[in-house]
Formats: C-alpha cells, structure tokens, sequence
C-alpha cells in the first residue's frame, strides 16, 4: 500500500513540512490530528490517487520531521498553515480533508478563506463554534481530561513523556473502539520523541484554552458560518459526537453529518473503507 506514497516536502507560511503525496490531479489536502502523523492517511492516501486525485498529507506545523518552531502554537497557525500549504503546492484552491485537530483547522479555513475550499470533510471536529459545549456535561470534560492536564506547566510535558509516550497509547485506546494499529502508534512515538515536539503540541492545548483572550479577531472570524459544502463524521463510539450534534445552523452551504458504526475517534483508520467511501462520495458531489 505505501509503495506508491511519495515522502517530500515544501516550505510554506514561513516553515518546511514534511509531506507524504500519492497521485496526480485535483489537490485534496489531508490534515492529522493529536497525537498522530501523517501516516495515519495511509489507508486514504493510495485510493484517493487512483480515484484521480493528488492526495498531500502534510506532518502538521510542530511534528516532526516537519519543522518545530519555537514559541507556542495555536488553533490560527494551523488555518494560515492549511491557507499557504494550498499556494506552495501550486493551487488557487483545494478539497480539504482533517481530524481531530486538522479538522478543526479545515473548518475554521472554511470560515475564514470559503475560496480557498473547494469541499470540507471534518473527521472527530465540528464547528468550532460548537466547542463551547464541553462545559456542558461532565462526561465531556472527562472524555477531554488531556486538554485540562495539559494546561500544567510542567506536570504536562513531564506525563505526556512519562514511560515513553505511554500517555499516546493511552488516549489511542481510550478513545478508540478497537485496538489500535502497534506499529502505526511507534510511529507516533517517534514523531513525538524528536526535541521540542511534545512542548510544541501541549502548547496548542494552552492556547486554545487562551484563544478568546489572546486573538479575539480570530476567535470571532473562525466561528462565523460556513458556505463551503462540508461533510462532518464521527464514530458512532465518540461521545464527542455529543458536542456538535446542533451545529446545522452554523452551515450556510451544503451540509452531510455521518455517523459510523464501529468507530471511536479514529474513523479513518477504524473503519477505513466506510471512511474512505464517505470520503469519494462527498469530494466528487457536484
């Protein structure tokens, strides 16, 4: 399967990415999440090459081997991130396809730069606006229990590298509803291992938390409504599909929400050819 996944790179807003690429054609830009890589497109990433496509699943601003930049990080860098990374790989526009953390940027993108996308796919993320509504239900705040320990200077870093990176298998398997792939999570570790890696994903954590506070414009732009066509999925396992069960009037566009058995967090890799077909179906729609 990963014989025809090319490994590259490109610089972009000011920072180089590494990127894994199959296929030539209309670009479709694939966003990961936390804790995760661009591996985790692995499934997706050979079928959307035969399907006509140029698939590029860029490793996120602060995975490594992408470049770590100094500084903490937040939900704005990763939408400028999505934003350059459509112009540097040579296109005015692109379908645009995250999880979890990607997801929410390709949502915000939406928001903000609705020329910019041709067709979303937001994968374990609704709209933004929504995210308000995990003070709502304290199985929620549990669900989420890493975004409140990763608020602890100090304390974070140290659990999340405690027993090597034991903390990511962890959360994989809390938060999926089968075992989760052993060698897809060593690759994880290892991206999570490189120097800065682990400050620079906890600081995404801790500016989202500040977001309001620190960057009310965007904050206010990235919860405007949506026009772009978007497809939103969760696993039928993720009690975070909870959150955003009332976000349709937040879609002024095209609006698909699915839901998919079998499948915690990780749709794209619990149930990848659900996932995938999902997938196709929405990129292709007229």
């Amino acid at each position: 399967m990963s014989a025809q996944i090319r490994e590259g790179s490109v610089r972009a807003n000011g920072i180089s990415f590494a990127t894994l690429e199959a296929g030539d054609g209309p670009l479709v830009l694939l966003l990961h999440g936390f804790p995760d890589n661009a591996w985790t497109w692995e499934y997706q990433l050979p079928v959307l090459a035969r399907e006509g496509y140029r698939a590029v699943a860029p490793f996120l601003r602060g995975y490594a081997p992408s470049e770590v930049p100094s500084g903490g990080l937040d939900p704005e860098d990763i939408t400028s991130d999505l934003a350059a990374l459509v112009g540097a790989l040579g296109e005015s526009s692109a379908r645009v396809v995250g999880h979890d953390w990607g997801g929410l940027a390709t949502l915000s993108a939406a928001a903000l730069h609705p020329g910019l996308i041709d067709r979303a796919v937001s994968i374990a993320a609704g709209h933004p606006r929504t995210l308000a509504n995990i003070f709502s239900a304290p199985e929620q705040l549990h669900y989420a229990f890493h975004v409140w320990v990763f608020q602890l200077d100090g304390f974070a870093e140290l659990a999340l590298r405690a027993n090597n990176l034991a903390l990511v298998d962890y959360l994989w398997r809390h938060w999926s509803s089968q075992a989760p792939d052993p060698a897809h999570l060593a690759r994880v570790r290892k991206t999570l291992s490189e120097p800065g890696v682990v400050e620079a994903l906890i600081s995404y954590y801790r500016h989202l938390v500040l977001l309001r506070k620190e960057k009310p414009h965007f904050f206010e732009e990235s919860r405007k409504n949506i026009t772009v066509p978007t497809l939103i999925v969760y696993g039928e396992d993720d009690p975070a599909r909870a959150v955003s069960e009332s976000e349709r009037p937040f879609f002024d566009g095209q609006y698909r929400r699915e839901i998919v058995p079998g499948a915690g967090h990780f749709v794209h890799r619990e149930q990848p050819a659900q996932l995938t077909r999902l997938l196709l179906e929405h990129l292709a729609a007229a």
